[in-house]
This record gives structure tokens, C-alpha cells and sequence, in this order.
């Protein structure tokens, strides 16, 4: 899985925050709030992105509108998996993330491995 570059990331955010598919216009207004970015910029990184299968689009009018065809936590899985895969020691790299999780974060993935233990148990 190959991690975003700079740009590409901010434009990914930006489509994951919308509730509902958006336009290139849209995205780069939101952009706009934290730089200077041209109209031409957007569509270009956005039809990158449609190539390489993380935005799916469907024309609207004279418009496309573009989605996620994948969640943000899917991604940010994906780059865990393959940090996992390259380490020596498993389990020292997630001892260490989890270390760095708020306490009802913790919480979460206790019962998500007790609900895990379980399901192994069943099968």
C-alpha cells in the first residue's frame, strides 16, 4: 500500500469529512482554508486518485462528483499492516501503539480482543 503524498492526503481528508459526494470545487474550497491551491490542482491530484482506486465518480450535470471507495480506518489499517509486516517484532510495535492511546481508547480494544477471543472460541 503506498502512502499518499502531501497533497493527495488533504484531498482525501476532505472527501472523507463530506458527508456526501463532492465536487472538485468542493474540495478545493475546502482546501482553500489552509492554502492557495488552483482549481486545476484539485481535479488533476483528484483524477490520480479515481486511476488509482481510491475515489470512485459519477457525472453530475457538467460535473463529476467523487466518494471514498474506501474508509479512512481502512487506510490507516492498511498502513499498520504493512508497518506490522516489515517489523521484527510484532507484537513490541503494537505494545508501543497502544501505549500511545488515550485510556478509553484502551478500553475499546480490550472488549474488541475479548470479543475476538470469543469468536475464536466458536469456531
Amino acid at each position: 500500500m503506498l502512502r499518499f503524498g502531501e497533497l493527495e492526503a488533504a484531498i482525501m481528508r476532505a472527501v472523507w469529512a463530506a458527508e456526501t459526494p463532492v465536487r472538485v470545487r468542493d474540495v478545493r474550497e475546502a482546501l482553500q482554508r489552509d492554502r492557495d491551491i488552483a482549481f486545476t490542482t484539485v481535479q488533476t491530484v483528484m483524477d490520480i486518485l479515481y486511476r488509482k482506486g481510491w475515489l470512485d465518480r459519477a457525472k453530475q450535470g457538467r460535473a463529476y462528483r467523487y466518494w471514498a471507495t474506501a474508509s479512512q480506518e481502512d487506510y490507516a489499517t492498511g498502513l499498520v499492516e504493512e508497518a506490522l509486516e516489515a517489523a521484527p517484532d510484532q507484537a513490541a510495535v503494537l505494545s508501543r501503539l497502544v501505549a500511545r492511546l488515550p485510556s478509553e481508547e484502551i478500553e475499546g480494544l480490550r472488549e474488541a480482543l475479548e470479543e475476538s477471543k470469543h469468536q475464536e472460541g466458536l469456531t
